[in-house]
């Protein structure tokens, strides 16, 4: 039973460049946390992340939000998790705040990862093994379908879920290997040129093959001189990727790709507006083999819709802390399984949750094994923070989705 809601506003000043990129250049990594106490004395903590500033007003409205849930089974609450979340989302004068995006979806989020964290604790789970462990219709029961049965219908998500189911057995080698990772501490906007080279032999001596560079300068010279920095100090079999933050007009994007398209870049991240989802389909069009990666800042199920129809992304960067938490994480995996969209989230847990979260997604629904981001700037504020071992995540073992911060 859920006796009472704590909420905590958390804001870490992380400095020396770390985290900047074109747009945020002093970001303070921020978690609006949603606590659920239960009777028997255990506590569900869900996060929402931001850079600082209005982190309280996600806090106040998940405050609000939470208290429908108070003296309520947590057990009976996740039965049918997918009604109740529409419940949530759709009170009618919060509603008009979004509707389904900004602080009310961050609320949401919040909290919804809370229920997921009280109810695997209670099980005594870890959030991944949880969701092998799970009916398939019992899973889809925690999803909200609405808005997008006309890209993806309840009975389409079951079909990809039982198709995989098949061949589950042969994807569980990934559990003992763990799963790979990406490096994105190495090209900080604010580095200088001798730090993100040295970062890049740091980070390949560490156990990666893949790693990122944020782009987005006012002087395309000094993006494209990093590009072939990093290039050079990586090597021609490392996966290179740029971010440019939404920095870019469509036709900047379209430039920097051909001035770089002999480095052979993994993708293209954000490189415009991200409601722009017309430019970003305009983008992929024109930059040849480069991909167009994007999520991060799409806040709900039904533009990723829009993105995927579009054919405006070829990966997928969809988000536990900004869409509407684990729920809607999961109906967006579902819908990118469908289209054949490869999904790697952007990691504003630092990966916490989403270390759970791709396991799933390979095991249950054949996504790609490809890799997942990983920020280090955080560690030390979790309670059980992510382990990487030459480049790979370490399947987590706590109960919980790993989003207790001390």
């Amino acid at each position: 039973m859920i006796t009472r809601v704590t909420t905590r506003d958390l804001r870490f000043p992380i400095g020396s460049g770390h985290g900047s990129d074109a747009i945020h250049r002093n970001p303070v990594y921020s978690y609006a946390v949603v606590q659920l106490h239960s009777s028997d004395g255990k506590t569900g903590s869900g996060l929402a992340f931001t850079l600082g500033a209005g982190n309280e007003l996600v806090c106040r409205a998940a405050e609000w939000m939470a208290q429908s849930l108070v003296n309520r089974d947590i057990g009976e609450i996740m039965a049918r998790f997918g009604e109740v979340q529409r419940g949530l989302a759709d009170e009618q004068q919060l509603r008009w705040l979004g509707p389904h995006k900004g602080v009310v979806h961050l609320a949401l989020a919040s909290l919804t990862n809370a229920c997921w964290d009280l109810w695997t604790k209670t099980l005594g789970q870890p959030l991944w093994d949880h969701l092998l462990s799970m009916d398939d219709e019992a899973l889809l029961d925690t999803m909200d379908f609405s808005y997008i049965e006309d890209a993806l219908s309840r009975a389409e998500a079951g079909e990809v879920l039982s198709t995989s189911r098949r061949s589950r057995q042969e994807r569980i080698p990934v559990l003992a290997d763990g799963y790979p990772g990406y490096d994105t501490s190495i090209g900080w906007f604010n580095y200088s040129d001798e730090q993100v080279a040295e970062n890049v032999r740091r980070s390949a001596a560490e156990g990666f093959d893949a790693m990122k560079l944020k782009v987005g300068s006012s002087d395309i010279e000094r993006d494209v001189r990093r590009a072939r920095l990093v290039r050079d100090a990586a090597g021609p079999d490392a996966r290179v990727m740029a971010d440019a933050n939404q920095q870019w007009s469509v036709r900047e994007a379209i430039q920097f790709a051909e001035r770089t398209s002999d480095l052979d870049l993994f993708w293209i991240e954000e490189p415009t507006h991200p409601d722009d989802v017309l430019g970003h389909r305009e983008i992929a069009r024109c930059i040849g083999n480069t991909r167009v990666a994007a999520g991060e800042h799409v806040p709900n199920r039904v533009v990723f819709k829009n993105y995927f129809n579009a054919e405006a992304m070829a990966y997928c960067q969809v988000d536990a802390l900004r869409v509407a938490g684990i729920s809607e994480f999961l109906v967006v995996s579902l819908m990118a399984r469908k289209y054949g969209i490869p999904l790697v989230p952007h990691v504003g847990d630092m990966g916490q949750i989403h270390q759970h979260l791709v396991l799933f997604n390979h095991i249950a629904m054949d996504h790609p094994l490809l890799f997942l981001e990983y920020i280090p700037h955080l560690r030390d504020r979790f309670t059980h923070p992510a382990t990487l071992r030459n480049g790979r995540y370490v399947t987590p073992s706590a109960p919980g989705i790993g989003g207790d911060l001390v």
